[in-house]
């Protein structure tokens, strides 16, 4: 391999919401060199908009484009699935809600085996994160690297879907991210005076002066490099020109649910058969690689409005695009400035829960071409909801040896009977919430997909030909003691040495909402467990 070897610290391979944080963080000891590898580019124009989430979404130069294979329970259609090309990974494109999930997510997986990460572990670790801008609010950090307000988007709207909950049996909940999380609030968001708080812009941009950390963009990693069952560093390529780094204590792999296990099975780790299958060495023996792969499968409801103002599709279309355009340069405010959805509520869906199991999402407009993110020609509204701890497991696995081959995607969505009971419940309560008595005045028709799908069947059947993912995967790189995980709690790899992997696809289980929020924590802890055991 050509170029002279570099030799660093730490290596850490994605410059995503968990590897920007931790590499930020390890850089605070000067004495330690480290690495920041990214194979996306440094930024996008509209990264710093929080509207990116819509403008990137089908975006090749901010936006890796992965896709599903077409499987049963999509109706055999092939799923976009986005992830963030760029400094700051999915955070830069993401849809900015926060949310950290229940304590009983984190109970769980200590119980499963990751000791350390209960929720009496990682609670502070997300107050060290935040700058909540309710100052003082119980149980919420202020100070923190990462700004979150409140969605401070005024809607008639708004009022009388919070009046429709509470009459469909609901509660108003003003912080979902504090003691309880059920009910149905306005949104909390990775936003500051309307700009995007990526962790490029919270966290490396602080750090990028450093001259202990060289941060490489358009650098994508190839393989780990192993002497027996040590990790010694990377084999990465930049713009065509081959390039070593070698890592004097660890390599980190914080590349994301897709990208890492890919990387790992390029690299020989993995399960022997699907790496003997694409002509791989066997190197390191793990089956998990891979398996346990989760996601949110979100399903839409589109109402029309009868008051044509209250819409973002009447406001924010043709004329009025420039008029939000000019309000956001003005005032930070208006539809530029929204997170993917103003309003979120987290509901039961049977009264015998202990918590929360479906969280839906509120929004005052509708979108006509997904692809092209379009919005809707009538006034409309959309109301979206998803399970929020999904029984039914996927996999990622490459699907060929070559490197820039994106690799096989298969979410495996509602093969479990529980996730299917649950998603047609939600799809019914999102009706319940629209249909009651304060939203007469301004609900329109349902006009998707229609009151003609009412049974369960009808339900599902229309969920698996027309919903999208919520772009939330995990669990492929599962945390855990068992031989069905790959990290342990410390975040290791098993049976390698100096190698961790700190990013979504180490999620035990789906924490109980968006997944950005526990992915900056996951950057915050790894960066506690190695400057501990430095």
């Amino acid at each position: 391999m050509g170029g002279a070897v570099e030799h660093y610290d730490y290596i850490v391979v994605g410059a995503g919401s968990a590897g920007a944080v931790l590499a930020a963080r390890l850089s605070e000891d000067p004495r330690t060199s480290v690495l920041l590898i990214e194979a996306g580019r440094a930024g996008h124009v509209y990264a710093q908009l929080p509207i990116s989430f819509g403008l990137l979404i089908h975006n090749a130069a901010a936006n890796w484009l992965y896709e599903s294979d077409p499987e049963p329970g999509t109706a055999h259609r092939a799923i976009p699935v986005p992830r963030g090309k760029l400094l700051g990974g999915s955070s830069a494109i993401n849809g900015l809600v926060w949310v950290r999930g229940q304590p009983l997510d984190y109970d769980t997986w200590a119980q499963m085996g990751a000791r350390g990460w209960s929720w009496q572990d990682v609670a502070p670790v997300f107050d060290r994160i935040e700058d909540f801008e309710t100052r003082g609010a119980q149980g919420r950090g202020s100070g923190g690297p990462l700004h979150v307000s409140i969605v401070p988007d005024q809607n008639p709207l708004y009022d009388a879907l919070f009046e429709a909950a509470v009459e469909a049996g609901y509660r108003v909940n003003p912080d979902y991210n504090g003691k309880d999380q059920e009910g149905i609030g306005k949104t909390q968001a990775s936003i500051r005076r309307g700009r995007r708080m990526s962790v490029s812009h919270c966290y490396l941009k602080p750090a990028i002066g450093r001259s202990n950390l060289r941060v490489v963009t358009e650098a994508a990693a190839r393989r780990v490099l192993l002497e027996g069952r040590r990790c010694i560093g990377i084999a990465y390529e930049r713009k065509g020109q081959p390039a070593m780094a070698r890592a004097r204590r660890e390599v980190i792999l914080s590349a994301g649910a897709i990208a890492t296990p890919q990387l790992l099975e390029l690299s020989g780790i993995g399960g022997p058969q699907i790496l003997k299958a694409h002509g791989i060495e066997v190197a390191h023996a793990l089956p998990a690689v891979g398996e346990n792969f989760r996601d949110h499968i979100n399903a839409r409801i589109v109402w029309r409005v009868q008051k044509a103002r209250i819409s973002y599709n009447t406001r924010a279309r043709g004329l009025g695009a420039a008029g939000q355009a000019l309000k956001y340069l003005a005032t930070g405010g208006g539809f530029f400035s929204l997170p993917s959805a103003p309003l979120v509520a987290f509901l039961k869906t049977r009264p015998e829960l202990a918590t929360p199991d479906v969280q839906m999402h509120l929004i005052p407009y509708a979108i006509k071409d997904p692809k092209r993110r379009k919005l809707q020609d009538f006034p409309s509204m959309t109301v979206a909801c998803y399970q929020l701890r999904p029984q039914s497991l996927g996999s990622v696995h490459i699907r060929s040896a070559d490197p820039d081959a994106h690799p096989a995607i298969r979410f495996n969505f509602l093969a479990d009977s529980i996730d299917q009971r649950t998603m047609a419940d939600g799809f019914r309560m999102m009706r319940r919430i629209v249909e009651a008595r304060a939203m007469d005045h301004l609900r329109g028709e349902e006009y998707s997909p229609g009151r003609h799908v009412e049974s369960d069947d009808q339900i599902l059947t229309w969920i698996r030909n027309n919903s999208q993912t919520a772009y939330h995967p995990i669990g492929t790189c599962r945390m855990g003691q068992e031989p069905s995980t790959v990290v342990d709690e410390r975040l290791r790899v098993h049976g390698l040495e100096r190698l961790r992997i700190a990013d979504a696809s180490v999620f035990p289980t789906m924490p109980s909402g968006n997944t950005n929020a526990p992915s900056i924590m996951v950057g915050e802890k790894a960066a506690d467990l190695i400057r501990a055991a430095a």
